[in-house]
């Protein structure tokens, strides 16, 4: 079987199946004018990091491995996953199918 793999850091989370742990990064706008413009006031994808992943899905009883690991940067839509904290750090708990882009 499969083990979950979590980030360098102390966090003790490992996440089941085909799910992941993202910790979600800061991002600022600022317009051309100069405006700042609120997380809050935008209804857009957020921006990720990947701290744990699990070990896959079960299809037709065989492991699907994850196509993402530990430290990709990803992108997921503002509403999706489960918000949780840890160690006073917040994370997203999400399916891997719910991460709508990878960075590079």
């Amino acid at each position: 079987m499969a083990t979950a793999t979590a980030s360098k850091t102390k966090l003790k989370i490992f996440p089941l199946a085909d799910r992941v742990v993202i910790r979600p990064l800061e991002e600022t706008e600022t317009m051309k004018g100069g405006l700042y413009i609120p997380d809050t006031a935008k209804e857009k994808p957020i921006q990720g990091e990947i701290v744990a992943v699990g070990p896959g899905r079960r299809e037709k009883n065989e492991l699907v491995p994850m196509e993402l690991k530990v430290g990709d940067r990803v992108i997921y839509g503002k509403y999706s996953g489960s918000q949780v904290e840890l160690d006073g750090e917040e994370l997203i708990v999400i399916k891997e199918a719910d991460v709508l882009a990878k960075l590079s």
